[in-house]
C-alpha cells in the first residue's frame, strides 16, 4: 500500500479536511480488510480438513489481541472487541467458501447442503 500523507487530526482546520482524511483512512481500511481476506483464503488453501477452519481458541486469541491493542491506543477494548467479533465471523465464513471452491464443495452448485464430506 502506497504511504498516504494526510494532516495529523488536531492539524486540521474545516470539517472538509476532516472528512477527506476519514475518507483516505477508510480507504486505507478497505484495502487491508481485502488484503486480510487474501490471507482467510491462503488458510483454506493450507488447511486439509473444513472443521479447521473454526478454531474458537484462535477466535478468542485475535480478539484478545485487538483489544489490548486498544488500549495501547486508547481505544475502547469492548468496542474493538464488538468490531473483531463480527470482523473474524465475517473472516471465518469467507474461509469457509474459499475452502469450499477449493475442494469443489460448493453445496449449492452440487445440490444443497451435505454434498461433500470433510
Amino acid at each position: 500500500m502506497a504511504a498516504v500523507t494526510r494532516p495529523r487530526p488536531e492539524a486540521t482546520r474545516t470539517l472538509a479536511e476532516v472528512r477527506a482524511a476519514v475518507d483516505s483512512l477508510d480507504r486505507e481500511l478497505v484495502a487491508l480488510l481485502a488484503e486480510r481476506m487474501r490471507f482467510m483464503e491462503a488458510a483454506a488453501r493450507i488447511k486439509a480438513a473444513r472443521h479447521e477452519v473454526r478454531d474458537d481458541a484462535r477466535k478468542r486469541e485475535v480478539i484478545a489481541n485487538a483489544r489490548a491493542e486498544a488500549i495501547a491506543h486508547g481505544l475502547d477494548p469492548d468496542l474493538v472487541g464488538r468490531l473483531w467479533d463480527v470482523l473474524v465471523e465475517a473472516s471465518i465464513a469467507h474461509e469457509l467458501a474459499a475452502f469450499d471452491r477449493r475442494a469443489g464443495h460448493d453445496s449449492v452448485a452440487k445440490g444443497g447442503v451435505g454434498a461433500w464430506r470433510e
